[in-house]
């Protein structure tokens, strides 16, 4: 067994069975659902605003934008707009196809060897199409469990619930489904597509020698919280108008803890307690990051306007002039060459 995903996993299965055994034995239900998740909250806020704030003040010297198309040059050359932005439209256009359709890993390929002696390169649309099911999956699903944090319970998120649910058929305040419960798209995919990502790097040899513990500890967390939610909607009876009511407390700051909510909820809770807490210290935070990436933001226009780093501040600096009228007598005694001759 590799001790970069063991390790992983045998904490998260440990963060799992204390928060089972600490709210349904301990007695600290109100810890593990009222103190850690609001914990978990600000670490989250604070350490976001923090590491953006860093990457917003750092310097950029130079215009270092990542490119795989024609720059914009004589007029009879056909520029790449999106690849190779030369405007803030340009460079508009790409981040909103970088962010919402992950362009530049759709072009992602894989190299091999062919028949021993010939290096063939071949199309990686898998990792685009499970890296694409996962992020709109957990962004389906985050969307969902609004409906346990707000009261009435918007629109959009009934509709986007609606279209969700397989085999699910709403009629203004009554629900006929198919099947009891109904089954949520959202929550299958981000299953499959989080177990596709860990598969890839355990069994891709290259992938696996560069992956870390730190890449397989997000995996499992996000496994566990997908796991502990099916399990409640689909095998197990879960008092949701006691969640509603706990969730209402905690946005409202009024946190209440009612009876029979069950441990599985608390390992549910605890997981995405943890998870937040850990996102900004981890390389989750591309979600972030991608959008002050001078990679990405900057347009390649550096034929036409010079770029001046907006973060240089004046320096008091030691000119050569000032150095040499400091230290003319001794460069001329050690035989060294001035500009200017003693008077």
């Amino acid at each position: 067994m590799n001790v970069k995903y063991m390790f992983p996993l045998a904490a998260v299965v440990v963060l799992m069975l204390l928060s089972y055994v600490g709210a349904e034995a301990g007695g600290l239900s109100a810890l593990f659902g009222i103190v850690i998740p609001y914990l978990a909250v600000i670490i989250f806020i604070a350490g976001f605003a923090r590491r953006i704030l860093d990457w917003s003040n750092s310097s950029v010297p130079f215009r270092i934008p990542t490119t795989c198309g024609q720059q914009k040059s004589l007029p009879w050359i056909k520029q790449n707009k999106i690849d190779n932005p030369s405007s803030l439209g340009g460079v508009i256009l790409r981040m909103f196809f970088e962010v919402c359709c992950f362009r530049s890993l759709f072009r992602n390929t894989k190299n091999e060897l062919y028949n021993g002696s010939h290096l063939t390169y071949s199309w990686e649309i898998w990792l685009w199409v499970a890296a694409l099911a996962f992020h709109y999956a957990f962004l389906v699903v985050v969307v969902r469990h609004l409906r346990f944090f707000l009261e009435p319970v918007p629109a959009c998120v009934k509709l986007i619930e609606f279209f969700d649910g397989f085999f699910h058929i709403e009629f203004v305040d009554s629900i006929i489904q198919i099947g009891l419960p109904g089954i949520m798209i959202s929550g299958i995919v981000l299953l499959a597509a989080v177990i596709f990502l860990f598969l890839r790097r355990i069994l891709i040899p290259q992938v696996n020698y560069i992956s870390l513990a730190a890449d397989y500890f997000p995996l499992f967390l996000i496994m566990g919280i997908a796991c502990s939610g099916i399990f409640m909607r689909y095998f197990t009876k879960v008092d949701v108008i006691g969640i509603k009511e706990f969730t209402m407390g905690l946005v409202t700051f009024h946190p209440v803890i009612p009876e029979g909510i069950g441990g599985v909820f608390y390992i549910h809770l605890f997981l995405v307690s943890v998870l937040l807490a850990y996102f900004p210290f981890s390389k989750l935070m591309h979600a972030g990051g991608i959008f002050l990436s001078p990679t990405r933001n900057l347009a390649n226009n550096t034929r036409a306007v010079r770029h001046i780093n907006p973060w240089n501040y004046d320096v008091p600096v030691h000119t050569y002039e000032e150095y040499e009228d400091d230290f003319r007598e001794k460069m001329i005694e050690a035989g060294l060459p001035v500009e200017k001759e003693l008077k």
